[in-house]
């Protein structure tokens, strides 16, 4: 029997090359119906990010584009990144367990320094009140934490205070630095 018409031919979705089973193109990828080359994956591959094999968004604090065993590693390598860019947010952090106290910190992006909260309470109950995006978040959370401490007890990052309290202050801390 002789098999007659025209076979589909399928095309690279990021350079338009036809793709070749075997050739440029493996069996897993057109089971996927991911229609892109191998030089073209290679490509979208570098520039990624994974750690112990899963791949991290490039939304995260800590991105940068390779592999790594875990994640100490990978904020190992990244250091330079968050040491030489300023930029992030100052933000108030509250708990109902203790009603009056906030927690004044700082962090490349608050809703992921959150997470890291809510895996050390069992209630998973902390809860950003405010957040501020600064130009410098090192010197934007020392002046808050200054001008907060005249006012207000504190304990190291704690401030025996009401969020809307707190966050009058912290508007003229940042102010110089957003």
């Amino acid at each position: 029997m002789e098999k007659t018409g025209q076979t589909r031919t399928r095309k690279c979705t990021d350079c338009s090359t036809s793709l070749v089973l075997g050739e440029n193109w493996t069996v897993a990828r057109r089971k996927e119906n991911k229609y892109i080359c191998k030089p073209c994956h290679k490509v979208r591959d570098a520039q990624r990010m994974y750690v112990n094999g899963k791949e991290i968004s490039k939304k995260h604090p800590l991105y940068k584009a390779g592999r790594y065993k875990n994640f100490e590693e990978a904020a190992f390598e990244s250091l330079t990144n968050y040491k030489t860019n300023p930029e992030g947010d100052v933000y108030i952090i509250t708990n109902p367990a203790w009603p009056e106290w906030i927690k004044v910190g700082k962090a490349v992006d608050a809703r992921d320094r959150l997470n890291s909260y809510q895996t050390s309470s069992p209630y998973r109950d902390y809860e950003i009140y405010a957040s501020f995006s600064v130009k410098d978040r090192s010197e934007a959370e020392m002046k808050s934490h200054r001008l907060l401490s005249r006012k207000f007890e504190r304990y190291n990052e704690w401030f025996n205070c009401k969020p809307e309290e707190a966050v009058e202050v912290i508007l003229k801390a940042v102010g110089d630095y957003q």
